[in-house]
């Protein structure tokens, strides 16, 4: 279940990032909080893969293909990331189904990661074989988290009198697990952002009490926090259209103007990604560029890409 079952025991020479977005809850955001990732980095000049774990649910995978669809529908230059998706196993034995969707994952990770800038996955949301393998993966996890105690009890429980976390849940220490393996197969850090989405533009006893606990349980895990995205329409709205809040929403586009609620959601995803601090820097942005420079004058003749001295 470490990135050694993937590699065959190698310290993996990859060049791609990877970003993993995990949370064993529902209906925090991981789709959404991943499809804006892929197209910040998109519109960033990377290259860009995806895969999406959720095989049963596929949400990651629906939205890329209406992204696809709608962008043809309506002719739009849209930039789009490169997409797998897993497929269940169909044995009646788990062993089997288990060796089979590793055998497959296998297969897209050592397609991709030396041939893309980052990779971004999307895992289910329950604890399984390929969500821990993924985890133990990531450079970047993002974890989207409702503001809510009930979402709040994957990451620690807390003393209802005070407010205090007095036990470390299921969800962070198989985190903290995948950490260690990562360090011992690779001496890799993981650093791990915990995102909280759905936020109250009101504030509240239950949000500060909240907020309060995450910082404590913060300290404990050694992850960081960040503000995601409050519970807006557009988001659902954007989805069966493909588009984020980050791609250029126009009457082209949207089939309608923005409203004021898609450019203060396009504030909050720019804000959440730049707490990320994703290695986009001017330099890497570069090296990607001249990466596709040199892939588009591959073809060409020696000669005529001036590459030696006159």
């Amino acid at each position: 279940m470490y990135p050694d079952a993937i590699t065959g025991g190698r310290t993996r020479g990859r060049q791609a990032y990877v970003i993993v977005c995990g949370n064993e809850k529902g209906g925090s955001g991981k789709t959404t909080t991943a499809m804006h990732i892929i197209v910040h980095l998109l519109n960033s000049g990377h290259t860009v893969a995806s895969i999406d774990l959720d095989a049963r649910q596929l949400s990651l995978t629906r939205y890329l293909e209406n992204r696809r669809n709608w962008s043809r529908k309506h002719k739009l230059s849209i930039p789009h990331p490169t997409h797998d998706h897993l497929v269940r196993g169909s044995h009646d034995s788990a062993f089997e189904n288990e060796t089979e969707e590793l055998r497959r994952f296998s297969e897209v990770v050592q397609r991709v990661e030396n041939e893309y800038d980052f990779i971004v996955v999307d895992t289910p949301g329950h604890d399984s074989y390929l969500m821990r393998l993924a985890h133990s993966m990531a450079d970047t996890l993002v974890t989207p988290l409702n503001d809510s105690y009930v979402d709040f009890d994957v990451l620690g429980r807390i003393d209802p009198a005070t407010g205090e976390v007095i036990e470390i849940s299921h969800y962070a220490q198989m985190v903290r697990e995948a950490r260690r393996h990562r360090h011992s197969v690779d001496n890799a850090l993981l650093d791990w952002i915990v995102v909280r989405n759905r936020l109250s533009h009101l504030s509240s006893r239950n949000q500060a009490s909240i907020s309060e606990s995450l910082k404590n349980l913060s300290m404990q895990l050694g992850c960081r926090l960040a503000d995601g995205i409050s519970e807006r329409v557009i988001f659902r709205e954007l989805f069966p259209l493909g588009l984020t809040a980050l791609d250029e929403l126009n009457e082209e586009t949207l089939g309608s103007q923005p409203s004021i609620s898609h450019l203060a959601g396009r504030q909050e995803v720019r804000a959440l990604v730049s707490t990320l601090r994703l290695p986009i820097d001017e330099a890497s942005r570069h090296r990607a560029a001249a990466r596709r420079n040199w892939m588009r004058e591959a073809e060409k003749p020696v000669e005529s890409l001036r590459i030696f001295a006159d």
